[in-house]
């Protein structure tokens, strides 16, 4: 297997290369790696082909099919594709296939890339372990009796195996970072609307985010610039012009000041390794010219407790659209009300249960104010103490994950202990920032560390910077 995204267009685009070698060679990654790992719900082997036939059939006419030409990507389960089966890893939608397509997709598809697999997911994008599918489990490609982490763990998986340079995942508490720092890649979570979400299926429509994973900084910048910009389909999406990344990635951090947030590295459950590698990400700054310091961002601390009532909120109304009338599972009943009922008991598994019930709880009449108003409250605050620290500091660093990561089953019976995982990345989603999570060394049983760079809205193009820094530090 040879290149990254960067190199492979070029060669595809040069003629060096055709694009169907490039796919066939992936898919066969795919294939010997497939039945350990379980990243994929679908791989859409004679797609990928047909796809890079046509973009050899481009290049052989003297056109450019695009920046990404033949390069094979996965897509997250959760991005609709058309006439192509989208579950969610979820029963409720096993066998349906979307009448349209995520605009996400149509920019890879316009850019060149070639599709090769549907990836797994916690179901409904709910979970931090890729363990929630209904479809069974992914494994962590660095070890296999660990997990990818989640809920974008088939992705980063998919990337981490080699099975394709570059994947889709969504973010909505942390699930394009955490997974890419469990299995040693690199994961966007972009600035909230400046990639479109429409044909993302719903979690929490306030903090959802799609991004991608990629083997390198600047394969990750090629990606973003693809995906994103104004979508007049989305209501949610930023209408202004993207500004390219790729061509800033190089620019160094001369000048630039950076703090820790001292609230993402206190506490308890951080391996020492974890806060080690930010450490030493912070001395490879100074010494690429950065400024390094430390800021205190005192509401992070409540970012997760604000997070586990505003997200199952939302998610509890995005999901009562799935009721066993028109699309999707249905369990049969004597009136209506049993049927919905029994079609969502047996559809939805016991995380989107749990999650519904907590966000329905927290949404009900004489606890709205007490919880749903009161985190919001809370979300108001983040907000505020981050827009203070970025008067101070053009990026902020913290680890990506409290821990390597971790093995199957071992935090699966207890939901709390799950939920901390992504301690870390949570407030970022709830101030609709945008962060990156960068592999940056090795921890226990030398597994992949992940350091995470924040940057406040719209402020990708000095994130790419730091981080590209930090890739080449090491």
């Amino acid at each position: 297997m040879s290149g990254d995204a960067l190199e492979l267009a070029a060669a595809v685009r040069a003629g060096v290369r055709s694009a169907r070698e490039v796919v066939d060679e992936h898919l066969a990654t795919i294939e010997a790696r497939e039945g350990e790992l379980h990243a994929c719900n679908l791989v859409t082997d004679d797609a990928a082909r047909a796809a890079a036939d046509a973009v050899d059939a481009a290049v052989a006419r003297g056109e450019d099919p695009g920046p990404l030409a033949g390069v094979p990507i996965a897509l997250k389960d959760n991005l609709c594709t058309r006439g192509v089966p989208t579950t969610c890893s979820s029963k409720i939608l096993e066998g349906w296939r979307p009448p349209y397509t995520a605009t996400v997709v149509e920019r890879v598809l316009a850019a060149g890339a070639v599709p090769v697999a549907k990836t797994n997911l916690d179901e409904f994008a709910m979970g931090s372990s890729t363990e929630n599918s209904a479809f069974g489990p992914t494994r962590n490609p660095r070890d296999p009796s660990r997990v990818p982490g989640g809920s974008s763990g088939g992705s980063a998986a998919a990337v981490a195996a080699a099975y394709a340079p570059l994947a889709l995942g969504s973010d909505t508490g942390g699930s394009i970072r955490q997974p890419a720092a469990l299995c040693g890649v690199v994961g966007v979570k972009p600035t909230y609307g400046l990639v479109s979400r429409y044909g993302l299926i719903a979690f929490a429509s306030s903090l959802d985010q799609v991004g991608p994973f990629a083997t390198t900084v600047s394969d990750a910048a090629l990606l973003l610039d693809v995906i994103a910009g104004h979508d007049r389909m989305d209501s949610t999406s930023i209408d202004a012009p993207h500004e390219p990344l790729l061509p800033v990635v190089d620019h160094g951090v001369e000048g630039l000041r950076i703090a820790i947030v001292d609230e993402l590295v206190e506490g308890e459950g951080f391996q020492p390794e974890i806060l080690d590698a930010v450490e030493r990400a912070a001395r490879a700054l100074e010494k690429a010219g950065a400024t390094v310091d430390r800021v205190s961002v005192p509401s992070a601390r409540y970012g997760l407790s604000a997070y586990y009532v505003i997200a199952p909120a939302e998610a509890s109304s995005n999901l009562a659209r799935y009721d066993g009338v028109r699309y999707g599972m249905r369990v049969d009943g004597s009136d209506v009300a049993t049927m919905n009922a029994r079609t969502r008991d047996a559809g939805f598994g016991p995380e989107v249960k749990r999650r519904i019930m907590l966000g329905t709880y927290a949404l009900s009449a004489g606890y709205y104010d007490a919880f749903y108003g009161q985190a919001q409250r809370v979300r108001t605050l983040i907000i505020r103490d981050f827009a203070r620290a970025y008067e101070q500091y053009d990026a902020l660093l913290s680890p990506t994950s409290p821990t390597v990561a971790f093995e199957l089953g071992a935090k699966s019976a207890d939901p709390l202990a799950m939920y901390l995982s992504d301690v870390c990345t949570i407030p970022t989603n709830l101030a609709g920032h945008a962060a990156i999570s960068v592999p940056y060394g090795a921890g226990e049983a030398g597994l992949p560390v992940g350091v995470q760079v924040l940057a406040p809205a719209l402020g990708e193009a000095v994130m790419f910077r730091v981080a590209r820094v930090l890739e080449e530090s090491q």
